[in-house]
């Protein structure tokens, strides 16, 4: 599973909002289909799909501890009408604002950003909270993905042009286990997969019904709301996202109205190399002229 996935950072008080994070994560999700895709019929069963997709699940557990790869990109948040420039690194990722409402920042917007940045890279405890996040978006992120062949009913719809589509529903016995995992019990949609190189292409999903979060007391996600996430090789055998969009309603404590609504694309992406410290990072970020 690749990184750049949505966090999940509260607690009680923002499961709604983790139900918002549980979908951009499984929408970040890329599956490595390891080890070769047998010849697929219009007759193969569930289970053989479902047997498919478990491979898949543990393939792509050791792709994602296998990929150390590190990027320098452009980062278009189009909703939010805001342009940033992301670098990863080894100790965290820098990302600077450069563009919103359509232009660029005023001279004192980006010392503003200037200084907001260097302040960012010397606070050990902001770089702290950064680590911890990361680490425990991932754990998350792998949680979810171990839950997918049981989570889902799967069905092989076809291919074409080199892709290998699949189709899931929400499997009726599938219990989830925790607030978080009960959005997978409403969602549908579907996998495509790039058979050349067994990677994921792109998943997309809708919520099929609402989900409730303490009776509805503390939240509802509503029916309805969608997401869709392309990825593309950026290098040989190195998938990155290139598009994300989730678009999902709902409350949360009790009547306060929350929405989620993201189309972001990124672009411009150049490999960074490992050794790259924060502080280059930081001039790395800078718009280039």
């Amino acid at each position: 599973m690749h990184k750049h996935m949505a966090g999940n950072r509260h607690r009680m008080a923002m499961n709604v909002s983790r139900g918002f994070h549980c979908l951009l994560q499984i929408a970040a999700i890329g599956f490595l289909f390891a080890g070769g895709i047998p010849c697929l019929h219009a007759q193969q069963n569930e289970q053989d799909a479902k047997a498919l997709v478990a491979k898949a699940v543990k393939s792509e557990l050791a792709a994602d501890a296998a990929d150390h790869s590190l990027w320098r990109y452009r980062d278009d948040q189009q909703v939010a009408h805001k342009i940033s420039i992301v670098v990863t690194t080894r100790q965290g990722s820098v990302k600077r604002l450069i563009e919103k409402n359509g232009h660029p920042l005023s001279a004192a917007e980006a010392q503003a950003e200037e200084s907001r940045l260097q302040n960012f890279i010397h606070d050990p405890s902001a770089l702290a909270k950064e680590k911890r996040d990361a680490a425990h978006d991932d754990q998350n992120a792998t949680e979810l993905l171990k839950m997918l062949p049981e989570a889902f009913t799967w069905k092989v719809e076809g291919r074409s042009g080199g892709v290998l589509t699949l189709h899931f529903e929400p499997d009726p016995n599938f219990n989830p286990p925790d607030m978080q995992s009960r959005v997978l019990s409403a969602m549908n949609g579907e996998l495509k997969v790039n058979e050349e190189q067994q990677r994921i292409q792109e998943i997309s999903g809708k919520l099929t019904r609402d989900v409730t979060i303490g009776w509805g007391l503390l939240g509802r996600l509503h029916q309805g709301g969608t997401f869709r996430v392309e990825r593309r090789e950026l290098a040989p055998r190195v998938w990155q996202i290139v598009e994300m969009h989730v678009h999902i309603e709902g409350r949360a404590l009790l009547f306060k109205n929350i929405g989620q609504q993201q189309d972001e694309v990124q672009t411009d992406f150049t490999r960074v190399p490992e050794s790259t410290t924060l502080e280059q990072a930081v001039e790395m970020s800078k718009p280039k002229k």
